[in-house]
């Protein structure tokens, strides 16, 4: 069974982590852990000067996943056009459901935080965790789209940039 799964992921793919974002898988190694050898994927996240290691075979009930396609990203940016969709929950709910959105590594419900809790030049000021979750939220959402698109950040940055700026317009 562990065969099949080994072909899903390759040595220089970029992989999303849950928790973590986008990485690029450097190797394939194997291990002994507690007496047990085990096949681990080694992801690198760059950005965060962080290197992983994930069990080949826990790999897809963790959540880690290829890149989203291009048909995603483009539904992502479309999602930040829309309105901002604020609940009248307490904050500290919606800041715990924005959490999980982000941490759950889709990035539709990334693109959703983003579009929640941007705030235009006009607008109040965000408190500290609002603007803390919105910025996990906005570089995981540039990272992948500068991933899947095969350019920098700063021109993912710029594009996700353009499509806020022209909802406020």
């Amino acid at each position: 069974m562990t065969k099949t799964k080994k072909s899903e992921f390759r040595p220089n793919d970029f992989v999303v982590y849950p928790a973590h974002g986008v990485g690029r898988i450097i190797s394939i190694e194997e291990q002994e852990i507690a007496g047990m050898r085990l096949e681990l994927f080694v992801i690198s996240f760059e950005k965060d000067k962080m290197t992983l290691r994930v069990p080949t075979d826990r790999a897809s009930e963790i959540g880690m996943r290829s890149l989203s396609t291009p048909d995603i990203v483009t539904k992502a940016l479309e999602t930040l056009k829309g309105k901002a969709r604020v609940k009248r929950a307490m904050w500290s709910r919606r800041a715990q459901e924005y959490e999980q959105k982000i941490n759950s590594g889709d990035l539709l419900s990334i693109a959703e935080v983003v579009r929640d809790l941007h705030r235009n030049d006009d607008q109040r000021e965000q408190s500290y965790s609002e603007r803390q979750l919105y910025e996990a939220a906005l570089e995981r959402l540039t990272r992948e789209v500068a991933a899947v698109s095969g350019t920098d950040e700063a021109g993912a940055q710029k594009q996700v940039d353009e499509v806020l700026v022209s909802r406020a317009a």
